[in-house]
């Protein structure tokens, strides 16, 4: 499981013109799924995620209360090793991933953050002003 994590002063999701999802000041987190990662993968990196010190005075999400928009990104699996097309082997199918995007999603409200999502499998227009600029990929 990989997640790349952005300081964010806001960030939304839209989709079909409607926003799904929308954060100010607090943390943009896209999520990659792979084929061998675990609801327990997922409470353990939202964990990581959630007590990460990458806000201001090296404060963390829960710290401070910030929320945090979820959004699905099996790009993060690319592999671009080879050629000029990258494979997305390495992504997990939807129907292995989605279930686990949503446990990450769970488990950062069950440890009371306040969760914004983007929508499984619709093209979404991702939009984000990033802070610092504050960026750190975690993989699990």
């Amino acid at each position: 499981m990989r997640a790349l994590v952005q300081t964010v002063s806001r960030a939304s999701v839209t989709v079909d013109d409607t926003v799904v999802g929308e954060i100010s000041d607090g943390l943009l987190v896209l999520l990659g799924v792979t084929h061998t990662d675990t609801a327990a993968l997922a409470d353990t990196l939202a964990r990581k995620v959630w007590e990460l010190r990458i806000l201001d005075d090296e404060k963390s999400a829960s710290d401070v209360g910030a929320p945090i928009l979820v959004v699905s990104q099996f790009t993060l699996y690319a592999d671009a090793r080879k050629g000029r097309r990258p494979s997305w082997s390495a992504a997990a199918p939807a129907e292995v991933a989605e279930p686990l995007v949503t446990a990450f999603a769970d488990a950062l409200r069950t440890r009371g953050a306040h969760v914004e999502t983007g929508k499984f499998r619709a093209h979404m227009l991702v939009e984000s002003v990033n802070v610092g600029p504050r960026t750190v990929l975690l993989e699990l």
